[in-house]
């Protein structure tokens, strides 16, 4: 479980890096954008003030001078925007530069998969056996009962399909059990699921005496 969570974590670290970067180049972009714009209206300032130089009439000078206005107007945005654009590849750039140190869990998850390679060479044989027995035992229970119980190990976080009463509360989720639900469980009648997790419910007594054979 523990290993399982750093992975989503570090997947979901180097996820959020690739997006940050895709947001830097296109921020970047938009930035040699607006310049390009900048460079275009200048040369049309240049290219109107010629002109205004040469207009033979008051009709053709206030358009000309209107074009003039417009082509400011179009630097004056353009650089407000490189202006804001900066502003977020900086603020991103720290949130980027953030992520990359918090991917130094990655040697957290790379210690805790060698740990967990440990323990289970070192568990191995017994979990073979476990599963030869569970094999073995699956041939005296009810199909539709398999089902619910394979059903609900894979639900369950743990993988925990049975679970004991532990100080009056459902050990799987922690949700307290009624007296008299106890009592139905400890006399081993029927099959009891808790109402809260659905997973199956014995007393500790029952799983003393598994463990014990």
């Amino acid at each position: 479980m523990e290993v399982a969570d750093l992975e989503d974590d570090v997947a979901g670290l180097e996820t959020r890096i690739q997006k940050i970067k895709f947001e830097l180049d296109d921020l970047e972009d938009e930035i040699v954008t607006r310049k390009n714009v900048i460079k275009e209206a200048q040369a049309n300032i240049k290219k109107y003030e010629t002109q205004l130089n040469e207009v033979k009439n008051n009709r053709e000078y206030e358009a000309i001078s209107k074009e003039v206005e417009i082509q400011g107007l179009d630097i004056q945005v353009s650089e407000k925007k490189i202006r804001e654009f900066g502003f977020e590849i900086t603020t991103k750039n720290q949130v980027y530069e953030k992520a990359l140190a918090d991917l130094d869990r990655k040697k957290d998850l790379d210690a805790k998969k060698a740990e967990l390679g440990t323990i289970t060479s070192e568990t191995q044989k017994e979990e073979e056996d476990l599963v030869s027995q569970a094999e073995k035992a699956k041939v005296n229970i009810e199909d539709r009962l398999l089902l619910a119980y394979d059903r609900l190990r894979k639900n369950a976080k743990n993988g925990l399909a049975v679970v004991t009463i532990r100080r009056d509360s459902c050990s799987g989720c922690f949700n307290q059990i009624p007296p008299q639900r106890q009592s139905d469980i400890r006399q081993r009648k029927k099959i009891i699921v808790c109402e809260h997790c659905g997973r199956i419910l014995v007393d500790e007594q029952m799983a003393m005496e598994v463990e014990e054979a």
